[in-house]
């Protein structure tokens, strides 16, 4: 019995209640194969997608009982063992509403598979970058929503995980999204935990995705909680602009989302032309200033500098108690900037002293 590829649609039948450190084996789940694509009870076309891409793979699946995201290990990837171990210790003791639920994992002969919650609106990815023309982009209002909830599940590693857990892969592909485009943190097999009494960092290998990680932790390997607070900021960055962090389509200068950015941040004339053009105008224009005050306190080139996620979360907070309103007179900018740099739909050109600052909205 193998699993030949990350397109195959697999039927399990699972017990109503799985312990997370609990064996779940193929024979005891009964796992059947429906291959290439073939209409299965209880789940239509719509419903194949695959959740995002990780480098351990994605596969597709129905559960007869629940539908669930699996997660098949890479067998040609040399650190995919160590990612997989990880990510179970991971998600067996870390539980909040918005990390990703890990219902079991399965390690039958030389198959390692992990089972989780089913996501259905897919990452965040889906939902910024190259949409088709008859999807709907995010309106503003669900973008500070999703801020405001991968926030949350970032300040439960730092501030309610004992010790802190440094996540080290925080990215717009590893946000999922249910139904009411709830974020949920996915992927944690490159998790560390942080520094406890004296330490200051956590020495380990570079590792993580290119555009996300913090300049300081590429350069020297010293990992710290502030090294996911900058990639907090890159993420911010998409959700606000429609741009990815990296970006190969575009021209020479513009790939790199941050080094774009940084010459509309120094100018505060210049901010309303990093808005997403598919936001059309329609957000509140205080608080997109905000936004970007935010994520340019995350990028701040000194880790010291960048805020503590307490006080991102209740910046992102008061955002959102300030949702826009179309209705509201003044309430947005109604048409994008005419000079805007920003996106358009499928374009495809080339810790002491940071205790005492805070986010001020």
């Amino acid at each position: 019995m193998t699993l030949a590829s990350s397109n195959l649609v697999i039927n399990i039948q699972l017990p109503h209640q799985v312990s997370h450190l609990g064996w779940v084996g193929l024979g005891w789940f009964g796992f059947g194969f429906v291959e290439n694509g073939r209409d299965y009870e209880g789940l239509g076309n719509s419903d194949r997608r695959a959740l995002g891409e990780a480098r351990t793979g994605v596969a597709r699946l129905a559960v007869r009982l629940r539908i669930v995201a699996i997660k098949q290990l890479n067998k040609d990837s040399l650190q995919g063992n160590q990612e997989f171990i990880v990510e179970i210790l991971m998600l067996s003791l870390l539980h909040h509403p918005h990390l990703v639920n890990l219902i079991g994992y399965c390690t039958d002969g030389d198959q390692r598979l992990l089972v989780y919650e089913f996501m259905p609106m897919g990452s965040l990815e889906n939902h910024l970058f190259d949409l088709g023309a008859d999807e709907e982009p995010l309106d503003w209002n669900t973008r500070i929503k999703i801020a405001v909830g991968a926030a949350r599940g970032l300040q439960y590693l730092h501030c309610k995980a004992n010790p802190p857990v440094i996540y080290r892969d925080l990215k717009s592909a590893n946000i999922l999204l249910d139904n009411d485009f709830s974020p949920k943190l996915s992927d944690f097999g490159l998790a560390k935990l942080g520094p406890v009494g004296d330490k200051t960092h956590v020495s380990t290998r570079v590792m993580g995705t290119y555009g996300y990680c913090a300049p300081e932790y590429a350069m020297s390997g010293k990992l710290t909680l502030k090294s996911d607070i900058y990639s907090f900021g890159v993420m911010l960055m998409e959700l606000v602009t429609g741009r990815q962090a990296i970006d190969y389509k575009k021209k020479q200068g513009e790939q790199n989302l941050i080094s774009w950015s940084r010459p509309f941040l120094k100018d505060k004339r210049k901010i309303l032309q990093l808005a997403d053009p598919l936001l059309k105008g329609h957000f509140p224009v205080r608080c997109f200033q905000h936004a970007i005050a935010i994520a340019a306190m995350c990028l701040q080139e000194q880790p010291n500098f960048r805020p503590l996620i307490g006080d991102i979360v209740v910046a992102l907070e008061y955002l959102a108690s300030h949702p826009y309103n179309s209705e509201a007179r003044g309430g947005g900018v109604h048409s994008p900037p005419l000079t805007s740099p920003a996106r358009k739909r499928g374009e495809h050109t080339q810790e002491k002293d940071s205790r005492h600052r805070s986010l001020s909205v």
